[in-house]
């Protein structure tokens, strides 16, 4: 698969489990793994499992408006920019949202 099918995969199938069951995105993050969330810096999958999980909404739905992809060093790694807005449940306005996710092969 070309590094934009890989890219749009992950991303669909992360937004779909965040919408449906943060819980399972453990997975996905390794121990050495970073999230900063609005400037607090979490490591470990455990960790950002449970910051996302602690987060004050329970139902959301995301709506990708942009994946970029590029190719990021020799091993098969990737960049991969995603924004988009984020609805969350009895809210009539969307919240805009942009992720960065770096991977190594």
């Amino acid at each position: 698969m070309d590094p934009d099918g890989v890219a749009k995969a992950f991303v669909d199938h992360y937004y779909s489990t965040f919408d449906n069951n943060r819980a399972g995105l453990a997975n996905l993050y390794q121990d050495s793994s970073m999230l900063t969330f609005e400037g607090q810096k979490i490591q470990g999958s455990n960790n950002i499992v449970a910051k996302l999980t602690s987060l004050p909404f329970q139902q959301c739905q995301h709506l990708i408006s942009t994946v970029d992809c590029q190719p990021s060093g020799p091993a098969g790694g990737m960049l991969v920019f995603v924004s988009g807005n984020l609805q969350l449940v009895g809210e009539s306005h969307a919240l805009k949202f942009s992720q960065l996710y770096i991977g190594f092969g």
